[in-house]
């Protein structure tokens, strides 16, 4: 698709969802805030935390308004938290690295909002230990939507499958599973060994996008990578074995690894075998 564009449309293209991607994450800067704290995500407008002082439009401006504050509060000089800039950064290469993959197709679509939704999930959980609700419900209406466009209009490419009931078996594969791991770690350690059913709730509709074979393998990976990340936390005793660690972010990582290059993957690992 990429390749019939001309190159300046490309690059206007690009430019335009690395930049729109920017600001929907200073949006998502205000979900993460807010969101714990049951506030509304719409009013009242963005201020400092610490001396509630409304920020000014040039303040606003995705990562320059923080270069050009240096950091710090214009009316406080309290500093502002380095996960503004990041968070905005860190969407707006996402959304670009998700266009130079599909291109302009419903795929890119789709991906685009689930890790829209993702991204807060991930800040959300670090800190808090939570993911809430309202993402997950979000994540499960943009994913209905992607059902719907399969069976009534054209075969979604990431569930690698027409039959209509891939994305069903999405949503309960994975987080059946895990399900049934917080109900093991709850009959054997109580609740300070049970997995948090935010984590069961959040493959629901990440289910809903990939389908049931991606979803296996999202899962798959989150597992890996949460294992060799903890294992270095303790090692280097960041954590130590009594110690909560957040799964959520790195269901995220292998959510966005694997709607990216899993499909690549499953047929590199059948063709090698």
């Amino acid at each position: 698709m990429i390749n019939t564009l001309s190159s300046e449309f490309q690059l206007f293209i690009k430019i335009f969802l690395f930049i729109t991607g920017l600001c929907v994450g200073s949006f998502l800067n205000v979900c993460i805030y807010r969101i714990p704290l049951e506030k509304s995500i719409v009013f009242p407008s963005s201020g400092c935390p610490n001396c509630k002082e409304k920020l000014q439009p040039r303040d606003m401006i995705p990562v320059l308004g923080y270069i050009f504050l240096r950091g710090k509060c214009r009316n406080c000089k309290e500093p502002i938290s380095i996960q503004y800039p990041v968070v905005e950064l860190m969407t707006g290469i996402i959304w670009l690295i998700v266009y130079l993959r599909y291109g302009l197709t419903a795929e890119t679509a789709a991906l685009l909002f689930l890790y829209t939704v993702l991204i807060p999930v991930t800040f959300i959980d670090l800190k808090h230990m939570i993911i809430p609700n309202g993402l997950v419900l979000t994540g499960l209406a943009g994913g209905i939507v992607i059902f719907l466009y399969h069976i009534l209009y054209k075969p979604f490419s990431l569930y690698d499958s027409t039959k209509w009931y891939t994305p069903i078996l999405g949503m309960f594969s994975a987080s059946g599973i895990l399900l049934v791991i917080a109900i093991i770690g709850l009959l054997i350690y109580g609740d300070d060994g049970a997995m948090g059913m935010g984590d069961v709730k959040l493959f629901i509709p990440i289910g809903l996008f990939l389908g049931w074979k991606l979803t296996l393998l999202a899962l798959f990976f989150s597992i890996m990578i949460g294992g060799i990340i903890s294992i270095i936390l303790l090692i280097f005793r960041i954590k130590d074995r009594k110690s909560a660690i957040p799964f959520g972010p790195f269901i995220v990582i292998a959510t966005m690894l694997t709607g990216l290059y899993g499909n690549q993957i499953l047929n590199w690992y059948l063709n090698f075998f």
